[in-house]
């Protein structure tokens, strides 16, 4: 998608949207998911598979595992989404909550894959979701005449490692920079220094960003991306708003974050004015029942003003 707005705002050519909140599931980790669990021999996807993730790739994790008729164990953190734990559940997988410290998650599913065999499917740091994920730039090159500027949220890597790939393999001369939230910036540190620093304690709204880099994706990301910036939390909801308000796109934060990123001035600008760009929505799985209660309460609140006003 694009917007003519977006390319004033920002000085480009082009600003072209990829949108994987279209994707089955609302994200982008569909791909890789699909990707996995399908290269699977037969007698792994008998024992029973178990992934963990905050949401995402726990809802593409339950629907692959559906489609291909296999159990699927999801742990998933205390304070992961509702409306993700339940979409999750929807698609037939068994959850299991765990602790919302970062290595929660891993230590569970590593007990349970210890207890009953079952095989882990990593949501980034596997060949094969790697692989998987970076089609979706894969896709967007190819639909594109040209792209200068690739623009990729940064979480535990496996979207911006496959994605760098894709883009560099069509076209080396394009410029893939990753963008991740401030306050959850262990990649950004980790390209700076040149090794992996583990994230510790990520407080941001981008939920799917909360992971550190992997062992697997990290070299890619040194050998094929080009920079990562970061955005801070304002930023992140100012992106959701834009896309809401004037592309009628429903992202949810981590999705927003490239966007935060060239709408922030953090990108020279030789690498945006008269560029054409592409920008990867990561998904649009967002929890509205606040909003859609808040609005109820309204309409009650001046229903209730209408009746006091005529008695």
């Amino acid at each position: 998608m694009t917007s003519r707005t977006l390319d004033s705002i920002t000085g480009a050519k082009r600003v072209v949207i990829k949108c994987e909140n279209f994707q089955r599931t609302g994200s982008f980790k569909f791909r890789g998911a699909w990707n996995s669990i399908s290269h699977l021999a037969s007698l792994e996807r008998k024992k029973g598979i178990i992934a963990h993730s905050s949401g995402n790739f726990a809802q593409a994790v339950a629907l692959v595992a559906q489609i291909l008729q296999t159990k699927a164990t999801i742990v998933m953190p205390n304070n992961a989404t509702p409306s993700k734990i339940q979409a999750t559940q929807g698609y037939g997988a068994e959850v299991v909550l765990c602790g919302n410290n970062p290595g929660d998650r891993e230590k569970m599913a590593e007990e349970l894959v210890q207890k009953y065999s079952y095989k882990l499917v990593h949501p980034f740091d596997d060949y094969h979701v790697i692989f998987g994920a970076g089609t979706t730039a894969y896709e967007l090159v190819r639909a594109v005449n040209r792209i200068d500027l690739l623009l990729v949220p940064v979480g535990g890597g496996g979207l911006i490692s496959g994605c760098s790939i894709a883009a560099k393999g069509i076209n080396p001369r394009i410029k893939v920079i990753g963008v991740e939230p401030k306050n959850a910036d262990d990649a950004f540190r980790s390209f700076q220094l040149g090794k992996r620093v583990p994230v510790e304690n990520p407080n941001t709204i981008a939920d799917g960003l909360r992971t550190s880099v992997g062992e697997k994706t990290f070299p890619i990301i040194k050998e094929f991306v080009d920079d990562i910036i970061t955005v801070t939390e304002e930023q992140i909801i100012d992106a959701m708003k834009f896309y809401w308000e004037r592309m009628k796109l429903v992202v949810e934060p981590s999705g927003a974050v490239p966007l935060a990123g060239i709408l922030s001035g953090n990108i020279e600008s030789p690498l945006i004015k008269n560029k054409r760009i592409g920008i990867i929505i990561s998904g649009g799985n967002i929890d509205l029942s606040d909003f859609f209660s808040t609005l109820k309460k309204n309409i009650q609140f001046r229903k209730d003003h209408l009746d006091h006003i005529t008695i």
